[in-house]
């Protein structure tokens, strides 16, 4: 068994396995078992949810914030998952979206929360891209950044 520490600022919130806690005080947490939690700084708000993956950031996101509420989550990410297969031509970023939709199948949210995390940077290039030019950015030759785990929590 592995020991996760972790250290929060003082009214700083973490999100544990649905729960929100906040500390008063500059603390630390040990977890001794798997546990899915979101630091308060890795929290996407809805008005922050502005693009198509950044939207699926957040639908994601709320299937680990409020598992109460996961099955209804769940039917807008697979709504919204062909949608995003169609709008988007990178071969990068629909291999990321197929990961996601790979790891959510198998109950395994909080990876899934990573790989479209690590997408987010790719759109915004494709955006960025588009925004300079009248036709469809034709990026299929960036790549993802390494699969490594961002640093958000452990499960």
């Amino acid at each position: 068994m592995s020991t996760l520490r972790i250290t929060l600022r003082a009214g700083e919130r973490i999100f544990v396995n649905g729960a929100v806690m906040r500390v008063d005080r500059k603390t630390h947490l040990e977890f001794l078992n798997d546990v899915t939690f979101l630091l308060e700084s890795h929290v996407m708000q809805a008005e922050d949810a502005t693009t198509p993956i950044r939207q699926l950031y957040f639908v994601v996101q709320l299937m680990l914030i409020d598992p109460a509420a996961a099955t209804e989550t769940r039917k807008i990410f697979d709504r919204s998952f062909p949608a995003l297969m169609a709008a988007f031509s990178s071969p990068a970023v629909r291999s990321g979206l197929q990961d996601a939709a790979e790891l959510i199948e198998r109950d395994r949210v909080f990876e899934a929360l990573k790989r479209v995390r690590s997408l987010i940077a790719l759109e915004d290039a494709i955006l960025a891209a588009a925004a300079g030019t009248d036709e469809p950015a034709n990026l299929s030759a960036i790549t993802l950044p390494d699969r490594a785990p961002v640093a958000m929590g452990a499960r």
